[in-house]
């Protein structure tokens, strides 16, 4: 009777952490379709827009083959719900890979390192989110920020003149490492009137390189969501 509790709560526990992930995939295919900006397409050149046109079309691809993937592993863990040993198997694994959705194990690959840093004006803690959000929908694996891991429950906040992430205060000028598709990430910042056009314009300085070793550590503090942020 203990195995049979056991294998299904172990299941269970399995389930959930599927549904967060398919959830999750479902979420970002929606975002970048609507974050898609169909006016600033349309004044693009014929190159610029078949190029991007390409992207998007790689992107949408890559997403419905990993919901399909998530579809089929939840099919498999239902079939095998009645064997402990094979599913605690399977949540070892899925737990590894909701840890690397949380920040909270090292990863190393390759991907793109901006620079970016005061000018005219200073980098404010609005820019890094922005740029946080064209990573993610750039399909980012891992992102840091001067050493700081970024998660989904990590905040920006200004401060005097630093910016507070993770709890930790930072200064410009900001190095911003990223794990993920090369293409995919470095398209999606200078893309016309994206957020490289926005930081030129706005007398900020910003530069990417492609780096094909990088290593970003995993984020090593507790989990807090704060109810109330006051920064006088």
């Amino acid at each position: 009777m203990k195995e049979i509790k056991k294998g299904k709560i172990t299941m269970t526990i399995t389930i959930g952490i599927m549904c967060f992930i398919l959830i999750y995939i479902m979420f970002m295919q929606f975002k970048v379709v609507n974050e898609t900006d169909i006016t600033s397409l349309r004044t693009k050149r014929e190159s610029e827009l078949r190029e991007e046109l390409n992207n998007w079309q790689s992107r949408y691809e890559d997403t419905a083959n990993q919901l399909s993937q998530a579809q089929a592993n939840l099919e498999e863990y239902k079939n095998k719900i009645n064997d402990t040993q094979a599913s605690s198997e399977l949540i070892d694994k899925e737990l590894q890979q909701a840890e690397l959705y949380l920040g909270k194990t090292d990863v190393e690959g390759a991907g793109i390192i901006i620079n970016l840093s005061d000018g005219e004006n200073a980098v404010v803690a609005e820019d890094l989110i922005n740029l946080m959000n064209e990573l993610k929908t750039a399909e980012a694996e891992a992102i840091s920020v001067n050493g700081q891991r970024v998660t989904n429950l990590t905040e920006f906040a200004d401060v005097d003149s630093y910016i507070v992430v993770n709890g930790t205060r930072l200064s410009s000028p900001f190095t911003i490492k990223v794990i993920g598709n090369q293409k995919y990430l470095e398209s999606g910042i200078t893309a016309k009137g994206g957020f490289a056009d926005d930081m030129n314009t706005k007398g900020k300085s910003i530069s990417i390189t492609e780096e094909n070793e990088i290593k970003i550590l995993k984020y090593d503090g507790d989990f807090e969501i704060s109810e109330d942020i006051n920064i006088e």
